[in-house]
């Protein structure tokens, strides 16, 4: 019989950016990566006033894939390879950096509901060395494309936003084992899943405490899970529906060496990402034009 993972837990630090209350979930003290991620933050759910119109400012990234989840509101996308797309409330963004690339983001309320609510994830997917040295890439899915089933006797949902569970295979690429469930539960209700001894898992509690395996964690908690072959039991024994982020996959074997906006596997190839990016290699963003395209297209 399969035990239940062990586990251990930390609270984020606020990384704010503008009006945006942001907390960086990953890296921690005590976790560099969970499986191919390296990198969360956590849009913390508010009521936004107005339209921000400045968004993370334009900036660049080498070596990862960002991957930004929205649960509510709606995210402009801009990159100096000319994409652009604009996604709402459960849609994802995600971009392969590759060589290099330099991105911008607007996180605002939805403008297809009546909530002003803006609430998010931004993840960053650590990528084999020899993906690194690939073309940057992008896809993006608004919220009704991704994939998701209805739990056992209605305990709740399931979304596979990166990888698969049993018969639901997310369109995102991947590069390695690797997994991001949002898991929806019902009050009262239990899921069980269980994870082989290659794989690093890690959960986190957005807004409601939950139990796993049998621990009590609150809002905010990142929990990672140890390396035995076993089984994770979320329940939710609130009077309320919680939502849980789960994700991990295959232990990243190649060094990893993060500075600033690149992730590399030496210091002598963060040092050519500082020296590409500052030679202008990675080109520029044309908003005017990317935003023309996007408006004649769908005409």
């Amino acid at each position: 019989m399969n035990k239940k993972r062990s586990s251990f837990s930390s609270q984020g630090r606020r990384a704010d950016i503008g009006d945006l209350e942001i907390y960086r979930i990953l890296p921690n003290r005590y976790a560099e990566a969970v499986g191919p991620f390296v990198f969360l933050d956590h849009v913390a759910p508010r009521v936004q006033a107005k339209v921000n119109t400045t968004g993370t400012g334009a900036h660049p990234h080498r070596g990862i894939a960002t991957l930004t989840y929205i649960l509510n509101g709606e995210d402009e996308h801009f990159d100096s390879a000319g994409n652009y797309a604009m996604v709402h409330s459960g849609g994802v963004q995600w971009m392969n950096a590759g060589n290099g690339i330099i991105h911008d983001e607007t996180l605002n309320y939805d403008s297809h509901t009546d909530s002003r609510i803006t609430h998010a994830f931004q993840f960053w997917i650590n990528l084999p060395s020899a993906i690194k040295a690939q073309q940057p890439a992008y896809f993006a899915m608004e919220g009704n494309e991704v994939p998701i089933k209805d739990l056992p006797d209605g305990n709740g949902w399931i979304k596979v936003i990166t990888g698969s569970f049993q018969e639901l295979k997310s369109p995102i690429p991947v590069y390695s084992e690797q997994f991001l469930y949002h898991i929806h539960l019902n009050a009262g209700a239990v899921f069980t899943i269980s994870f082989s001894d290659n794989a690093e898992v890690a959960a986190y509690l957005p807004v409601h405490p939950a139990i796993l395996n049998d621990e009590s964690f609150g809002p905010g908690d990142f929990i990672e899970f140890d390396r035995n072959t076993g089984i994770i039991t979320i329940s939710n024994n609130n009077n309320y529906e919680s939502d849980i982020i789960l994700f991990g996959g295959e232990r990243y074997e190649e060094p990893i060496v993060a500075e600033g906006p690149f992730v590399m596997n030496s210091d002598v190839e963060i040092a050519k990402a500082y020296k590409d990016f500052y030679s202008g290699a990675y080109g520029k963003i044309d908003y005017d034009k990317q935003r023309a395209k996007s408006s004649s297209e769908s005409a």
